[in-house]
């Protein structure tokens, strides 16, 4: 394929950041959620008005924003070497860890919306780097036909365990990420996110949203393969997979 028609993105929600991204996802009617990506997916132009996020109910307004930090802090630390790209996803989660809380109690507080929007922005333009466990495993999940999870919410519950399993890993860029957040010097990043989870009404694990023991094996087996897991800074074994999806419980 040489060519596609002209796309232009107009989004109405602050956390795929899909305006400026290579791919998409299209959800089928059986419930099956189908990624495709290419460079000729970017769109052509982007219109990016926080006013169409307005009237996001409050659950989507904390899921797609979890979304998009996770895109944020997940390319920022992945191992490929990209300064610019980090900047941006360093940016992005400033905006949005001060602005999501804001949103989320005034849907209407249109500087929170314009925020979000940029740090959904932003997330996408970063993760041209790669993304990673979170990611892995939120696909994983995403594709239990019986729940139809939502994507945002996933990262945001995985989000904590994979803090925990890269910390060895990652020293300087975490206290790069307690920078942007606003945290204390060796402050619990993992802890954080869950407390951020809590304060904007997520819920607080796999079990709440209806996943079960049987579905364990299915999750390691898909995230095993999914392409996030790759650039992950820490490679994961199914063990390691199976540790964080238990303790996402």
């Amino acid at each position: 394929m040489k060519s596609v028609a002209p796309l232009i993105a107009v989004p109405t929600t602050s956390g795929t950041g899909s305006e400026v991204s290579v791919g998409f996802v299209i959800i089928m009617a059986d419930g099956r959620k189908l990624t495709f990506a290419s460079p000729l997916f970017v769109p052509k132009a982007a219109i990016c008005d926080p006013e169409l996020t307005l009237g996001l109910p409050t659950a989507m307004t904390a899921a797609t924003g979890m979304d998009a930090i996770t895109h944020c802090i997940e390319a920022f630390l992945t191992p490929t070497i990209n300064p610019p790209a980090d900047g941006v996803a360093l940016d992005g989660l400033w905006r949005g860890w001060r602005h999501l809380p804001v949103a989320v109690k005034d849907g209407g507080d249109r500087e929170a919306r314009w925020q979000m929007m940029m740090c959904s922005t932003e997330g996408a333009l970063s993760f041209i780097k790669g993304l990673g466990a979170v990611h892995a495993m939120s696909h994983a999940a995403g594709r239990i036909e019986r729940l139809n999870l939502h994507h945002g919410t996933l990262n945001a519950v995985f989000l904590p365990a994979v803090l925990r399993f890269n910390a060895p890993e990652c020293g300087e860029k975490y206290e790069r990420l307690r920078q942007a957040i606003g945290l204390a010097p060796g402050a619990d990043l993992a802890e954080a996110v869950s407390a951020m989870n809590d304060a904007i009404g997520l819920p607080s694990g796999l079990g709440e949203m209806g996943v079960e023991e049987q579905d364990i094996p299915e999750l390691i087996a898909y995230a095993m393969k999914d392409l996030s897991a790759v650039t992950n800074p820490r490679s994961a074994t199914e063990d390691d997979f199976e540790a964080m999806i238990r303790e996402s419980f």
